[in-house]
């Protein structure tokens, strides 16, 4: 009788794991650095997994839409945050209730979208990776994006602009009296960590050729 940790078992781990490291690398951003809870996670992955499956036919442009999607749900956040005042705590949880809705309009109010005969990212890396790593070709393309992304991520805190949020998040009034604007570092961070959160959806989407209007529920324990 087969081991409960068998080989396929391990490789799918490894996959959803690479895949919800983004969400990881995500809250990295928006919970460790700026300090703020963002509890629009779940609202945002399943926008960005919504978003990549209502793109047929372009797998790869899919990934880039749903990024601007989740630019949008964290350029909300941080409005509600930076203009009207309130408590990044509330403003996460408006935006994950109003997403709800925007979600079933990007899902065709419909609950669910299949991708079971549509081309994705994944089934385009089979005709290419698999005669070379055979059933580990999921894992390369998952390995790719994530790698890519810690690497632009630590490049991109290394910038000024980067430098900027991180010392918001350690002390917004000193970042204020060194005449740099609290309210614009937050935003971006926030659309930043929000496009992250919107790519893991549309991988996973993608993944398991399907989305659901609550596949997004938990992620944020998840990741």
């Amino acid at each position: 009788m087969a081991g409960i940790f068998s080989l396929n078992v391990i490789q799918n781990a490894l996959e959803l794991g690479c895949i919800y490291a983004l969400v990881a690398l995500a809250l990295y951003l928006s919970y460790s650095i700026l300090n703020i809870a963002d509890l629009s996670t779940d609202g945002c992955f399943i926008l960005g997994c919504a978003v990549s499956c209502q793109v047929l036919g372009h797998p790869l442009l899919a990934l880039p839409a749903a990024m601007c999607a989740g630019v949008c749900s964290g350029f909300v956040t941080a409005f509600l945050q930076t203009r009207l005042g309130i408590t990044s705590i509330i403003a996460g949880i408006i935006v994950n209730t109003g997403l709800y809705s925007v979600n079933l309009a990007v899902m065709g109010y419909s609950s669910s979208v299949s991708l079971l005969k549509a081309e994705t990212l994944f089934t385009r890396a089979q005709k290419l990776l698999q005669p070379v790593l055979g059933s580990w070709y999921k894992l390369a393309v998952a390995a790719v994006f994530i790698g890519a992304a810690c690497v632009l991520m630590v490049l991109f805190l290394g910038t000024r602009l980067g430098l900027s949020i991180r010392a918001t998040g350690d002390n917004a009034e000193m970042v204020r009296a060194s005449s740099i604007n609290p309210a614009f570092t937050i935003t971006v961070g926030l659309c930043v960590s929000g496009s992250l959160t919107a790519l893991a959806g549309a991988l996973l989407g993608q993944y398991q050729k399907s989305a659901d209007i609550n596949v997004g529920t938990g992620v944020v324990t998840i990741a």
